[in-house]
């Protein structure tokens, strides 16, 4: 293996290379190599990077091929060339192809990982990249925005890579329209592997981008066709499709937190997809659609539960003469042959209607142009559990025509004409896949024919609809179906997204041991049990894995003594740190931290899981610190005394729609003496499709806390989307309101008791500095 060390500052020009007859084959095995036979290469030749490690390496690919002899960048084996450090490459030219290259352990230390251009001059026209992976190559800071494919110029290609684990802020990729020389640009993206997106806190981090704001109204023609994206969790757009003529087809969207959506642009083709949700998620969406002149149709959708700006289907209110950046009214769109199987309320109607916001938000914000011209025809919905409400409006639904859709076992009376119950006979083929039985009744042969349905020619599985047509996706066959997919097809054929997990061990430690060292040699998801005993601690504990430290047995008593400076934490999370304390007495000196994030360099999300514990004397239970993320906190039968805050959550104050965990969960503690902040958990900024932010308070004792608290607010939840505070008994706590909670979003309380302790109070509608 070779590693190679290349100042950030060099350009590597690649020029006329290939892999047909006759081809002058050259392998570099160091960078100066690469430069002479940069210099030496014709038409037609190929260069073949050694295997090895090639770090901080900015790669300038440049030449001119032809569809016939392609110029070839490639690794010598697939995989084992890896590009590390501060690294990326850019392509300038015509018909260049990259093959077999992955990106790892590292970032790019420009606003690219892969660009399809070298400058403004230089842009690619023709080119492939093919059979590569960008794995975990994400920013130090989430804020530090990139993107890892960048598209510029025309009938360009990503094909068989796999790409996951972008956390930072930006598109994974990103398609640009700025000039007549990036427009109907015909780029392929298709039989790649997205595989997960982590949750990032707040906007700003779709998997895809086609277009932008200001360039939504070109021509694109952009083809994303064959794709799996697996638990794409960014935001609440996977896609987000920003120009005209774009086309979706025959993609696969696996418990994706998030939807295809039709942001801006028109006229776009949404066909043959799969959308495939799960019991165990409340937030997988579908397609949601704005704008005007789209299509789609042949998609299955399958346990999605998702609501509003997830809903599987969701059709938005516009604002009238809206400005490029927000939301045009839905005109002209066609919803036809798709299959809803056993999802929650399938269709949402006018979604972000918000009239009644008038006195909190600017007239250009009020979205009150209803849907009109759409038709939703020959669709199928099908419920295993009666489903009482499967359209929700959220204002009048008079500008759609409902024609020939059936569904099975609705609960209630659907007040719309053209959606009928009617009895249904359904084979599960798979775990998700649901089809016509062979004897299947008419009650699906009845369709409607409407302007445009004869270019419906086939159904999801490429049967003709011409030799029998249903309602539903399905019209024929499934036996050459997707429905047990291989994810070894998409991606990189040498490149396998599951990692072994080594077997965990459970490691006795004694009072008399190193905690920090013992930690430090630990494999991820090892646990820790510790004696009876007290542990003193002088020095932070870092978790940068899954540790868990508990007690070795219930009935023993094992108290952590934390001596460290002040201002420092007793347990420090760094990037993919799993935290899981069971059964464990934590002791500070009132001026440090129980649990906090680094200061900086948070590239990746943690987790934190506490159970039985008790937490004394700290400056905070825990700090978030800004650009920090928790997927998860949990808290629950455990007891915090005497501290001067509790969980502060609140690092994010720039407005942006920011937040500094997605899951926070308290239940069945006490909090007793806590001064100031109890819990602080922000979100700021009018960012409407930001649905994030949870937080469940239930079952727990406050007790003498917020005695210092300058908001007079017990816990603090301004702008956090999903809140419940149940179930609890507050007892002299010397505040004026134990929380604000916003009406308007799914913040709930009840069962709770108060004894002189001020109350909860709900506004309807909470004031916020715009994003946009």
């Amino acid at each position: 293996m070779y590693r190679f060390l290349v100042p950030c500052g060099i350009a590597i020009l690649l020029m006329n290379c290939g892999n047909f007859s006759n081809t002058n084959k050259s392998i570099v095995s160091n960078p100066q190599e690469l430069q002479n036979a940069i210099q030496k290469a014709e038409a037609g030749d190929e260069i073949v990077l050694s295997n090895g490690i090639w770090e901080n390496v900015q790669i300038h690919f440049y030449g001119t091929g032809t569809e016939d002899k392609p110029i070839k960048l490639r690794a010598e084996s697939p995989g084992q060339v890896s590009i590390e450090g501060q690294s990326c490459l850019k392509i300038g030219g015509e018909y260049l192809v990259i093959d077999g290259l992955y990106f790892k352990n590292g970032y790019t230390p420009n606003n690219t990982v892969i660009d399809f251009r070298i400058n403004q001059d230089s842009i690619a026209n023709h080119c492939r990249i093919t059979n590569c992976v960008i794995e975990d190559f994400t920013q130090p800071n989430r804020f530090n925005a990139d993107h890892w494919v960048e598209f510029w110029g025309r009938h360009n290609q990503l094909d068989h890579c796999y790409l996951a684990g972008k956390f930072n802020q930006g598109p994974t990729i990103r398609i640009f329209l700025s000039g007549n020389e990036h427009i109907r640009n015909y780029h392929q993206i298709i039989n790649n592997h997205f595989g997960p997106r982590p949750r990032k806190g707040g906007p700003r981090a779709e998997t895809m981008q086609i277009g932008d704001s200001f360039t939504s109204m070109t021509p694109s023609y952009v083809n994303v066709a064959s794709n799996l994206f697996e638990r794409c969790n960014g935001e609440v757009e996977v896609i987000s499709s920003k120009s005209n003529f774009n086309e979706f087809r025959n993609n696969i969207f696996l418990v994706c937190e998030g939807s295809l959506v039709m942001r801006h642009g028109n006229y776009c083709i949404v066909d043959g997809n799969f959308f495939i949700g799960s019991d165990k998620s409340q937030f997988a969406g579908g397609i949601r659609v704005i704008n005007t002149g789209h299509w789609i149709t042949n998609n299955y959708f399958y346990k999605l539960k998702g609501d509003e700006f997830r809903g599987p289907l969701a059709i938005m209110n516009g604002i009238p003469k809206s400005p490029l950046n927000r939301y045009n009214q839905v005109t002209d769109v066609v919803v036809a042959h798709n299959s809803w199987i056993d999802c929650e309320s399938p269709w949402h109607i006018s979604v972000g209607a918000n009239m009644n916001k008038r006195d909190v938000l600017p007239a250009s914000e009020i979205r009150s142009a209803r849907p009109k011209r759409v038709v939703i025809a020959n669709n199928l919905i099908y419920n295993h559990q009666a489903d009482d409400q499967p359209l929700k409006n959220y204002d009048k639904v008079d500008g759609v025509l409902f024609k020939n859709n059936i569904i099975d076992n609705q609960k209630g009376e659907f007040k719309y004409n053209g959606l009928e119950q009617q009895e249904v006979s359904l084979e599960k083929t798979s775990e998700w896949l649901f089809v016509p039985s062979a004897d299947q009744n008419d009650a699906l042969e009845s369709v409607y024919t409407g302007f445009g349905f004869e270019d419906i020619q086939t159904d999801i599985f490429g049967n003709a609809r011409t030799d029998k047509n249903r309602v539903g996706a399905i019209a024929g066959s499934a036996a050459n179906s997707i429905a047990s997919f291989d994810k070894s097809k998409y991606g990189a054929q040498w490149f396998s997204p599951t990692s072994s997990v080594s077997a965990t061990q459970t490691i006795d430690v004694t009072p008399e041991q190193n905690m920090s060292q013992i930690i430090g040699e630990s494999s991820s998801g090892d646990i820790l049990e510790l004696s009876e005993g007290i542990y003193q601690i002088e020095k932070s504990l870092p978790i940068d894995k899954k540790i868990t430290i508990r007690a070795k047995s219930k009935s023993d008593k094992v108290s952590m003594i934390y001596s460290g400076a002040q201002n420092s934490p007793l347990f420090e999370m760094y990037p993919k740190g799993n935290l899981i304390l069971d059964h464990i007495s934590i002791t500070g000196k009132r001026d440090q931290f129980a649990i906090a994030t680094l200061e900086r360099n948070m590239s990746f999300a943690y987790n934190i899981h506490v159970s039985d514990c008790q937490i004394h004397n700290f400056s905070h239970i825990l700090k978030a610190c800004k650009g920090s993320f928790a997927d998860s906190i949990s808290i629950s039968n455990s007891i915090m005394k005497n501290c001067i805050n509790g969980l502060e959550l609140a690092a994010e104050t720039d407005d942006r729609g920011d937040y500094n965990a997605e899951f926070v969960t308290i239940t069945h503690c006490t909090f007793e003496n806590i001064q100031k902040n109890v819990i602080n958990f922000y979100r700021g900024g009018y960012d409407e499709s930001t649905i994030g932010g949870n937080l469940l308070v239930e079952n727990c004792l406050f007790k003498k806390c917020g005695v210092k608290e300058k908001s007079k607010i017990l816990l603090k939840t301004r702008g956090i989307i999903h809140v419940n505070i149940s179930n609890n008994s507050f007892q002299n706590n010397p505040v004026v309101l134990v929380a604000l909670l916003w009406g308007e979003k799914n913040n709930h309380h009840g069962g709770n008791q108060f004894t002189k302790s001020g109350i909860i109070r709900v506004d309807q509608y909470l004031k916020q500095k715009l994003v946009y």
